[in-house]
């Protein structure tokens, strides 16, 4: 690791993205050093990280065991309680139309990095992995801002509008205001699945230029390809979770329905609708897409992944049920310098329970992704100290 004590003696306010627009010499950075130091950075990083590889559960050792098992095993603490104790916070991200977080502040939040947390396709801010990882975050010392996509969390009142997966106008407007208003320094966007994709396409809308107090980037089993991954869920074989996404999808269509019913037509479903039906005749239509195709391929990440120029992590297992790995099998993602991913054979979708922690002396629990993200976070937030 002398690497690390190298780069610790260079410019970190570079490396880890400070909000400074010159070194500390007091000239502007040049890129291509920029890009080594973070090509350093997340080398030493990831050589961390395979000192620790993912070992599924003894249970549970292929996709289908560990993202069912994700959900069915007990967390080490109550999350859903200090749930309670986090503050309600409302996003104006457009007219007429709010998102709704909830956020849970350090004392002296100023003094503190903030990570922002997305769900995915129908989740919320109150999925178990979100309250999970938020408090991860929080005892690591984070500030954590757990968002709701638009219509999620039971905020289908907050916007006439549904949403899709690549709203990454959205994301955008929270992040300038936790800039500007709120005055934060260091940000960490941390997306799971359909979140993933949006964090990830947010990096790469913002390509050479985004705002300097976004500290880095992390997404857990990203649906990069929509087209892929809808492909792949509809399979006979994935029918539950199918099924699962489509009926909520629907329920909350005739939810909006009620609540807007100038704006949806009480038209009923067909009976056997796929995911890529329903956003052909829904999604793509309300966000002006030609299309289900036209709105895949705008609103996947990938063709913007080559573009990120902050340092960013991907977890995604090979063996993800539902959410295809192939995509990230992309040339563009291992030529990119700024990015890291991790792509352990076995470990499921948003799921990742390890057969046992790292050691009994630290405070990490069996959820391998969850605590990998949480220590990229702080490597990156400490320059590596």
């Amino acid at each position: 690791m002398n690497r690390v004590n190298e780069i610790r003696q260079r410019t970190i306010l570079e490396i880890t993205r400070k909000p400074t627009n010159e070194t500390l010499s007091g000239t502007k950075p040049n890129p291509k050093v920029i890009e080594n130091d973070v090509r350093s950075l997340l080398a030493d990083i990831g050589y961390r990280f395979a000192q620790h590889p993912f070992r599924p559960h003894p249970l549970f050792t292929n996709g289908h065991s560990q993202t069912l098992a994700a959900y069915a095993w007990p967390r080490r603490t109550p999350h859903r309680s200090r749930n309670q104790l986090d503050e309600e916070r409302l996003f104006t991200v457009a007219p007429e139309i709010q998102v709704m977080a909830h956020c849970r502040w350090q004392t002296n939040r100023h003094e503190h990095s903030t990570i922002v947390l997305w769900h995915g396709i129908e989740g919320s801010s109150s999925a178990v992995y979100m309250l999970s990882t938020a408090d991860k975050a929080f005892r690591a010392g984070f500030n954590v801002v757990r968002m709701n996509v638009r219509n999620c969390g039971g905020t289908e009142h907050l916007t006439p509008t549904l949403y899709h997966g690549g709203l990454t106008d959205d994301l955008r407007v929270v992040v300038k205001e936790l800039i500007e208003i709120d005055r934060l320094k260091r940000l960490f966007l941390v997306g799971f699945s359909l979140g993933g994709n949006m964090v990830l396409k947010l990096a790469g809308e913002f390509a050479a230029d985004p705002p300097p107090e976004i500290s880095a980037i992390c997404a857990i089993s990203p649906s990069v390809d929509l087209h892929a991954s809808a492909n792949l869920i509809g399979e006979r074989r994935n029918w539950i979770y199918h099924r699962r996404f489509v009926t909520s999808l629907q329920r909350r269509l005739n939810f909006k329905r009620r609540l807007y019913p100038d704006l949806y037509d009480s038209g009923t479903m067909p009976r056997n609708q796929t995911l890529r039906d329903f956003d052909d005749r829904i999604t793509a239509p309300a966000f002006g897409f030609d299309g289900v195709d036209d709105y895949y391929t705008r609103a996947s990440s990938l063709p913007l992944l080559a573009h990120i120029r902050i340092p960013t992590l991907i977890i995604h297992a090979q063996d993800d049920p539902f959410i295809p790995f192939a995509p990230l099998r992309d040339p563009a993602v291992a030529a990119n310098p700024y990015i890291l991913l991790l792509s352990p054979e076995q470990g499921g979708h948003v799921a990742f329970v390890a057969a046992k922690t790292r050691s009994s002396s630290t405070a990490e629990d069996r959820f391998w992704a969850e605590n990998r993200a949480m220590e990229f976070c702080k490597l990156v937030d400490r320059g590596l100290v």
